[in-house]
């Protein structure tokens, strides 16, 4: 955060030179009704939520759906189409309920210009058919607004229907791969619209840049997003319209406080799954989850052997990184009715699982606190880590630094001595390495639990559950394709 407030003290001086103003919007449609930015989540084992944007608000937005790309026989509407200050769009959502699981579906918005997408519905809890997820983290994208560095410029993969100046490496290989795996989790930091103040004719145009900056990445991800789930929380880049410490206060309404983030997600994704455990005890801690969640902060959902949870590492715990007070400076929050509802969701959400029926449970959120370098979350670690030790985590996701890293199984920064032979520690990876306007990040110090560090090129990490015994996590090259490090814990 310090290194954009260095660099935009040293662009001062071109400011008394004029420098032009203007940030660059996607063109409006001439129908204001056409789906913009699509995005869909997993809602429940049965549901799944249908999102995107339009440029005029919709009495009630309706998609039309079914098995057979040539009979869309099945409609669902809703009434949710709400804005914010400074948005130029509407966010619409639709639930799509009584589906059967792991199945192929068709869906069309319904406007006078929309086009036939396709999802495949969620797999049961306690499905063990192996399947894949991709994890991508801190992931922005190019444009002549300034959403890259000049030496990724030639790091570029054809998306269909983006302009090809706004194409990204990762998006693309997420385009190449998107019949390779089930769903994205994306913890954090996404599109990096607060960095608009890196391009120099932002200055005199903010409130637009950062607007622009969000509606291309959306518009640019949708290809991806609007046929895979796309399942996220909250980073420090969703915090407010500037990543300058301490001038969130400046933001415009609509532009600070997680907003844009808020109205993006925050009825888009699901609370916590009813328990299809036969412990009635197991069902108790389930509905406690389910009261106490607050997506899109912090939520979980199962899909086949796995249970996943979102967690919010950025407010809402003690000396928790963005909210008022907090070292980040960003304000932000607290989200919950009282300071520990995210801890006591997540402790009665990991109570809740069954391993007979979810033998995997894997926790995502933004900022580590194992990580080589300097960006550990020590108020994190000291929230969480406890946790996931007594219930057993098998894998903890992060991000936050832009490289790609993998640790032993560890707990209070000592490796578990079982290794990856059915460790009682998690498992940690940092797949922060997506690409964004700020680079990567360099691997930095090495730590005793880190057994893996890359920072070469953009990448991202798949997990593929194996078996009820086995999990892997790749890290994949985003612009090769090529798998660069690759672990199996037992």
């Amino acid at each position: 955060m310090m290194d954009n407030l260095l660099i935009l003290v040293k662009g001062l001086p071109l400011l008394a030179l004029g420098v032009a103003a203007g940030a660059t919007y996607p063109p409006i449609p001439l129908d204001l009704t056409t789906p913009v930015q699509h995005r869909i989540a997993i809602n429940s084992p049965t549901s799944v939520r249908i999102a995107w944007n339009t440029y005029q608000q919709l009495g009630q937005p309706c998609v039309q759906y079914g098995t057979s790309q040539s009979s869309l026989s099945q409609q669902s509407c809703s009434t949710s189409s709400i804005t914010y200050p400074t948005s130029r769009t509407w966010a619409n959502v639709v639930t799509i309920n009584g589906l059967t699981p792991a199945t192929t579906y068709y869906y069309k918005i319904v406007s006078t210009n929309s086009t036939l997408e396709t999802f495949t519905s969620p797999r049961s809890p306690g499905d063990k058919t192996p399947f894949n997820i991709s994890i991508v983290i801190d992931l922005g994208i190019y444009g002549k607004d300034g959403y890259t560095i000049d030496q990724d410029e030639t790091k570029r993969d054809l998306i269909p229907h983006i302009d090809p100046s706004l194409n990204h490496t990762t998006i693309g290989r997420l385009r190449d791969n998107i019949d390779k795996y089930d769903f994205i989790v994306h913890p954090g930091d996404i599109g990096y619209a607060d960095d608009w103040i890196l391009k120099a004719h932002n200055w005199f145009d903010g409130k637009d840049g950062y607007q622009a900056i969000t509606e291309t990445f959306f518009n640019q991800l949708a290809p991806i997003s609007a046929r895979k789930p796309y399942m996220t929380s909250p980073g420090n880049h969703e915090a407010s319209c500037q990543e300058v410490p301490l001038t969130s206060a400046l933001c415009p309404s609509g532009q600070k406080n997680f907003t844009d983030f808020i109205n993006r997600f925050g009825r888009v994704l699901p609370t916590a799954f009813m328990s299809t455990s036969p412990d009635q005890q197991a069902k108790v801690n389930a509905n406690k989850a389910r009261l106490l969640a607050n997506p899109p902060f912090w939520y979980s959902f199962e899909y086949g052997m796995a249970h996943i949870v979102m967690i919010d590492t950025e407010t809402d715990f003690e000396d928790a990184p963005d909210q008022p007070g907090g070292s980040a400076g960003l304000n932000g929050g607290p989200f919950g009715s009282y300071l520990r509802q995210q801890l006591d969701f997540l402790e009665a959400d990991l109570a809740s699982v069954d391993r007979s029926v979810t033998p995997w449970v894997i926790v995502a959120g933004h900022r580590p606190w194992y990580t080589t370098g300097t960006s550990d979350c020590q108020p994190c670690k000291k929230a969480f880590e406890p946790l996931f030790y007594k219930y057993g985590v098998d894998l903890g996701v992060f991000g936050h630094v832009h490289n790609s890293q993998r640790f032993a199984p560890v707990v209070n920064d000592t490796a578990d001595p079982n290794g990856m032979q059915n460790p009682k520690a998690p498992m940690y990876i940092v797949a922060g390495g997506a690409g964004n306007v700020e680079g990567l990040s360099k691997v930095g110090k090495n730590m005793t639990t880190n057994r893996f560090a890359y920072d070469e090129a953009f990448s991202y990490a798949t997990v593929n559950f194996l078996s009820e015994q086995r999990l892997q996590v790749d890290f994949i090259n985003s612009e090769t394709g090529a798998i660069f490090g690759s672990v199996r814990v037992v």
